[in-house]
């Protein structure tokens, strides 16, 4: 029997930069088979970097990295971990903050998010912190000392999770994501 919860859509952004991963609110997103249209990952292919040491940087490679989701309570976390007043999902170039499943990150790959008008998100895996988020932090919170390099291991299993779209529409603030755990 699958396990089914309820997640709902506080917010929706999207980077329209090809060169700037930050995001900004939207009042609904268009997702297609390739991601957000004019998203910064936005297609059905990519080129191969860092993460994916099996192949040759900049190897052709299907885009597992479509969208990128995070919760409130995560995005809570990792700001109480840095003790900094809060963490926007704008700064970790977030498409779809969700409330209501507190360890969004842990889901299994292959868990499914599903709208009432029909889209169909699938979970990639988790999408690992990396320093640039880290340092986009960093510039909001001067005061602080080495929050680039500490946001790594404070967001590590509580930065998200990336995803592709398995079947294309539209999300809105404040509608309910059924999420379907593999």
């Amino acid at each position: 029997m699958m396990k089914e919860f309820i997640v709902k859509v506080e917010a929706v952004l999207s980077a329209q930069s090809d060169t700037n991963f930050v995001t900004s609110r939207q009042p609904n997103i268009e997702v297609t088979y390739g991601g957000i249209p004019g998203d910064l990952h936005f297609g059905l292919t990519r080129l191969a970097g860092s993460r994916e040491k099996m192949y040759k940087r900049g190897t052709e490679i299907f885009n597992r990295r479509q969208l990128t989701l995070v919760s409130i309570e995560e995005c809570e976390e990792v700001a109480r971990k840095l003790g900094i007043p809060h963490v926007l999902p704008e700064w970790l170039g977030a498409n779809i903050l969700v409330s209501g499943y507190p360890e969004i990150t842990t889901i299994p790959v292959g868990s499914r998010f599903l709208s009432s008008n029909g889209v169909g998100l699938y979970n990639e895996g988790e999408n690992e912190p990396c320093i640039g988020p880290g340092e986009i932090i960093a510039a909001q919170y001067p005061e602080f000392e080495k929050l680039a390099p500490r946001f790594v291991k404070a967001a590590y299993k509580s930065r998200g999770i990336i995803c592709s779209v398995e079947v294309p529409g539209n999300i809105s603030v404040g509608e309910e994501l059924r999420l379907i755990l593999a």
